[in-house]
Parts: C-alpha cells; structure tokens; sequence
C-alpha cells in the first residue's frame, strides 16, 4: 500500500519548509507548481518635465529655439521708440508685460523670459534676445534657479560672474541696464531642503553693491516682498517662489521707476 508523504509525520511540513526557503514565499510555491505568473507591476510613470528639460539641455542649452522667430519678427524700433526688454527665468515668463491688459499697456516692453531658467542659460541667448533686438534698456532679473541647481550645482562666484557678463555685454553695446534683487523663497518645492533664504540675501548685497560700482540702476524688490523668514508671504505667493497678482502688483511700480531711471543715463 502507497503512503502518501503528507501522512508521514514531519514530512509534510518539512517539505512545504523547503519549498519556501528555495522559493520565498507560498504565493512563489503556487507559481512554482503550475499557477500563472504574478505580472510585475508597472515602473512608476516618468517624470515627463524632467525629461524634456534634460532633453533641451542637451539639444540647446540656451534654448535660442523659444524667442528666434519672435526676434526676426520684431524688427528694430521705431524711430523715437525706447525699446526695454525684460531677461528672466519664470518670474518674468509669467508676467503679463505688454499688451492692453498688461502691467504697462503702450509701453515698448519686450519679455524674454523662459521658465526654468538659470544665468548660464541667460548668457547664451543674451546676443540674441537682448543685444540684437537694439534695446535702449536690459532688465535683469536671474538667479533664484542658480541656487535650486537648474542646470547643476553652481557657486555664488559663479552667479555673479553671470550676472555681471550680461550687464556688461549690454553696457559695451549702449544698452543701459537694470539689475533687480533676486526675489526671496524660504524653499524650493521642486528641490526642498537647500536653504536659499541666506544666500538670496548674500546675493543681492552683491548685486546692489556692483550695480552701485558700475553705475547701473538697481531694483530692489526684496525689501518691499519678503516676510520674517526670508520667504515670499502666503498673500504674495502660493509657492512661495512665483508671485501672484499681488506679487507683479507690486514689482511693477519699482521696475517703472528703475526703468525710468535708467533711460535719463
């Protein structure tokens, strides 16, 4: 007579003992015996910004791409017309410069923003989107995305020889140039942890002292925005980097003097 194993005692058990060991688990077991594979789960979706940033990094840094039908287009100025274009990151990108429901309606104001950006990426098109459009004026507003390490990690050092190449630049060809402090941010929430609040302030004292050397016009928009911690208050940000109406409401009066300022230079 045949005894079946599990009927002998000890056997059974030390059987599904060693099936689990060599195996991993009693769901594994089932699979071993002929139960149809578990599908794996799928890989968490890519992250679809991040890939296409890395990927115009790649292809064109300075992305020349974004502005270059808008600048052929443009043509020179008018005769008379004192043309100011505004080189920035997402802060100006985002801002409603021109046009009749804009924060200066009628004025000869040219954005050239893009979002994301750092001063390396500034530099690259800064022929282009600045020098070759014939602007009277150059405001620059550039660095907060230096310290968030857009493009990489950089120095303080290397922000300001950023900064100060592009005024230079536009100083060499006429053009008369406004420096702006860079906006306060307690925090970035796409990079968390990095503490910017200090080094946005050490960054403007260097920026309002070479402004002042240089004799170029400085706008302070930090004094009149940040809150106790160095941040950008709740009223004037929801993520406390990018300003809402009330942020722009109140950057544009400063810049218009600043802007105003440097056209009598």
């Amino acid at each position: 007579m045949k005894r079946r194993i599990s009927s002998i005692p000890g056997v059974g058990v030390a059987v599904i003992a060693l099936l689990t060991i060599c195996v991993g688990s009693p769901l594994l077991i089932a699979q071993a015996v002929g139960a149809p594979p578990q599908t794996a789960k799928p890989a968490p979706q890519a992250n679809n910004y991040a890939n296409s940033h890395d990927h115009q990094l790649a292809i064109d840094f300075g992305n020349l791409e974004r502005y270059k039908d808008a600048d052929m287009k443009l043509g020179a100025p008018a005769a008379g017309e004192k043309r100011v274009v505004f080189m920035g990151d997402s802060i100006t990108d985002a801002w409603k410069i021109s046009g009749p429901d804009g924060s200066f309606p009628g004025k000869p104001y040219v954005n050239r923003g893009i979002s994301g950006q750092t001063t390396p990426q500034m530099l690259v098109r800064f022929r282009q989107d600045v020098i070759d459009l014939n602007a009277s004026v150059v405001v620059i507003l550039a660095g907060t995305n230096d310290l968030a390490g857009n493009t990489g990690p950089m120095t303080l050092e290397q922000t300001e020889g950023n900064l100060a190449s592009m005024a230079e630049l536009a100083s060499a060809n006429g053009i008369q140039v406004v420096l702006c402090s860079i906006l306060p941010a307690f925090d970035y929430p796409w990079s968390p942890g990095l503490e910017p609040a200090p080094k946005i302030a050490t960054l403007n004292q260097w920026i309002r002292s070479y402004a002042a050397r240089k004799g170029f016009t400085y706008v302070d928009y930090y004094s009149a925005m940040t809150d106790s911690r160095g941040g950008l208050p709740p009223a004037l940000s929801k993520d406390g980097v990018h300003p809402l109406p009330a942020g722009y409401a109140i950057m544009t009066p400063l810049v218009e003097a600043g802007i105003e300022q440097a056209l009598k230079k």
